[in-house]
């Protein structure tokens, strides 16, 4: 199965905001002795990357469900509700095409033969 771009400009954001984080983390990391969790670019680590995006994507759902209260309530445009109701959507859909292709990354090494 594969899967494909609906908005090429979230994908291109999506990598500048990954590019940003790089060159911020390399920076912050001099002081400390993370030379076995970096990259040997000096990059972020693989699991830091994640949990910094699930940190984010957490962050993205509950500003939804703060926004879908505040339009029952009267408080809040409509045109913000709606705007942090897509976020939310688009961000579910990334976490669980991430959980699946970790799934299935998973289930393609436990097949492999020792």
């Amino acid at each position: 199965m594969v899967d494909r771009i609906i908005d090429t400009n979230a994908a291109l954001r999506a990598y500048g905001n990954t590019s940003n984080m790089a060159k911020i983390a390399s920076g912050s990391e001099d002081d400390s002795t993370s030379s076995s969790s970096s990259g040997s670019a000096g990059g972020v680590s693989f699991s830091d990357f994640l949990k910094d995006k699930a940190r984010e994507s957490i962050d993205v759902m509950r500003t939804s469900e703060q926004m879908s209260a505040k339009a029952v309530t009267g408080e809040a445009d409509i045109t913000d509700v709606v705007q942090a109701v897509t976020d939310a959507e688009l961000t579910l859909q990334t976490v669980v095409s991430v959980r699946d292709r970790m799934v299935s990354a998973y289930q393609e090494i436990m097949r492999m033969s020792i």
